[in-house]
């Protein structure tokens, strides 16, 4: 599906909050560690994967915007 519905039911909501959730959690904690890594490519990595749930979390919320 390329478009996401005019309506969603409860059940799509409640999977796209669990998203939102797991999205926020894991750029939070990479961003943490990427504080405590001292290795200057793994530190890189942990930046960019927190950049990316970031991202992701950007998409879910656009999708979600009413004629966006």
């Amino acid at each position: 599906m390329n478009q996401v519905p005019v309506m969603i039911s409860t059940k799509d909501l409640a999977y796209i909050e669990d998203m939102m959730h797991w999205n926020f959690t894991d750029s939070k904690k990479a961003f943490h560690f990427e504080q405590e890594i001292t290795d200057l490519e793994i530190k890189e990595m942990a930046h960019r994967i927190a950049i990316m749930h970031k991202e992701h979390i950007k998409k879910l919320l656009n999708m979600l915007k009413i004629g966006g």
